[in-house]
């Protein structure tokens, strides 16, 4: 393990074992039992044999969390807003060895609807608007964020439907607060399983991208009940890394998810899972991943909500470009086309299968004590590769905890980190750099950052943050950059001010 990387991993597990115990002998007495959240009526399994609605208790093989915020009274309403942020930078190209400040100012409008029916919820979250960046080349960039939750119940489980669909002029991976990344609409939570596109960031370079899932809860027994899910996800760049030329690797991804739930205990589930991965890239490659995990889960109402899973991961890979000395009809897909390469002057590129067997996990912790609220994750999945790989091996790490200072003044912190290393070979070389992707065999991405928060009124609310990003490939890229200077790791420092706008909701029946 790298300096670097134990750095990371170091700062998450402090962060949290700090916020945690400053918490430990705060609020209530030792021993006191925290009052009860309201509950919903409970689907009817009999008078005998109630058991708790899907929205309070739900699988944890599905996709929703339950809330340890205390509960709202439902309401049906449209709610209008409106952002300003002025964030200074200072690697506003955000390249690598790149330096020198410049400004981001972001105008945006979002509107929040929610309609809610006997055995139908409907929720639309729409953001849209420009930010400018003041360097040479960049200017003016639209942003767009439109995300959909539709929700039919019946008697014994659910049937969601899920969209998310954003255009952002660069990445949201560790986006400082008051960022797009921060505001928008979309699916945030959910597992990297479903959606790793977006682990690390470099450049300025418009993507598109959209998640749409589909989800079913059914109820066996007042003590079981099976989950499946079914996902397609894709992301397109729209440019080249202004600095090197490069080109980033887009893709598609197919998902789908089933899994067996049981009730073990008043606060315990456990679950098994199978999912399945279906990987496309814009340079030809693809392979496929099947996953088995056992889940257990242990969650406290409007407390607490820990949840660990681990099992193996079968990846087959297709048509793997490499370089082969004598090739044979034993290890290629013919046919291999002659072409010499520094690597192997005398062999040629041949198409390969592969097939790898790794573990996959994840993990989280959400915690709401008196005074702070901590939500911690971790997972090991394959993920898309960010732009940078056709596909990676991921480890990700995130940490958020939020505390109320009073009544009109709060304070948020984050960190992050994401280290992946290569699935599929490297295909460039000095010769021939500017390939699609990014010519090394890992990199990580790591973040930290801190937010104050102020309300003016019940429609405006005013906050400053500060952020640190830190992106560094491995040495193999500057193995295979051209000849010069090689710079392999890029910082960023972003500090933020800004004003959002947020009227009353107008409700209606």
């Amino acid at each position: 393990m790298s300096k670097r990387h134990s750095f990371w991993a170091l700062a998450v597990i402090l962060l949290a074992l700090g916020a945690a115990s400053g918490q430990d002998d705060a609020g209530q007495p030792a021993g006191a039992v925290p009052p009860a959240s309201p509950q919903q009526p409970v689907p009817a399994y009999g008078q005998e044999n109630p058991v708790p609605s899907i929205s309070e208790n739900p699988p944890i093989s599905g996709l929703d969390l339950p809330n340890l915020e205390p509960h709202g009274a439902p309401l049906s309403y449209l709610q209008p807003g409106a952002h300003l942020s002025e964030a200074g930078s200072s690697n506003l190209q955000n390249s690598l060895g790149g330096s020198g400040w410049g400004s981001i100012t972001n105008a945006l409008g979002s509107l929040e609807l929610q309609r809610l029916w006997s055995h139908y919820d409907l929720a639309l979250d729409y953001l849209g608007g420009v930010g400018y960046y003041s360097v040479n080349g960049i200017g003016f960039k639209q942003i767009e964020e439109l995300g959909m939750n539709q929700k039919i119940t019946w008697k014994r489980g659910e049937l969601g439907l899920r969209d998310a669909f954003s255009y952002q002029p660069e990445g949201t991976f560790g986006g400082a607060y008051g960022s797009v990344a921060t505001l928008g609409a979309g699916l945030s939570g959910q597992s990297t399983f479903f959606n790793g596109m977006g682990l690390g960031a470099l450049g300025q370079v418009p993507r598109i991208m959209n998640l749409a899932l589909g989800d079913v809860v059914e109820n066996l027994t007042p003590k079981s009940s099976v989950t499946a899910t079914g996902g397609y996800g894709f992301v397109h760049f729209l440019g080249n890394e202004p600095v090197t030329g490069n080109s980033f690797i887009g893709n598609t991804q197919i998902t789908g998810q089933v899994g067996y739930d049981r009730l073990l205990g008043l606060h315990d589930q456990g679950a098994l899972v199978y999912g399945y991965q279906g990987y496309t890239f814009s340079t030809g490659v693809a392979f496929h991943s099947n996953v088995i995990q056992l889940m257990w889960g242990h969650r406290i109402s409007g407390r607490m909500d820990f949840l660990i899973g681990a099992g193996p991961q079968f990846t087959q890979l297709y048509n793997i470009p490499t370089y082969v000395a004598n090739p044979t009809m034993a290890n290629t897909i013919p046919p291999c086309a002659l072409e010499p390469t520094e690597q192997n002057p005398f062999g040629e590129t041949c198409p390969e299968n592969d097939l790898r067997i790794s573990a996959a996990g994840r993990g989280s912790l959400r915690y709401r004590f008196p005074n702070v609220s901590l939500d911690f994750r971790y997972e090991h999945f394959i993920s898309s590769g960010s732009g940078f790989f056709a596909g990676a091996e991921s480890d990700i790490a995130t940490l958020s905890a939020s505390r109320p200072l009073n009544r009109i003044w709060s304070i948020t912190s984050d960190i992050g980190y994401s280290h992946n290393d290569r699935v599929t070979p490297i295909t460039c070389s000095s010769t021939a750099p500017n390939c699609p992707g990014v010519s090394a065999n890992t990199y990580q991405y790591g973040f930290v950052g801190l937010s104050v928060h102020r309300m003016f009124g019940r429609d405006f609310h005013a906050f400053a943050s500060y952020q640190f990003n830190d992106l560094a490939f491995d040495n193999s890229y500057c193995v295979s950059a051209t000849p010069g200077p090689c710079s392999r790791i890029g910082t960023r420092n972003v500090g933020t001010i800004g004003l959002d706008w947020k009227p009353r909701p107008m409700r209606f029946d």
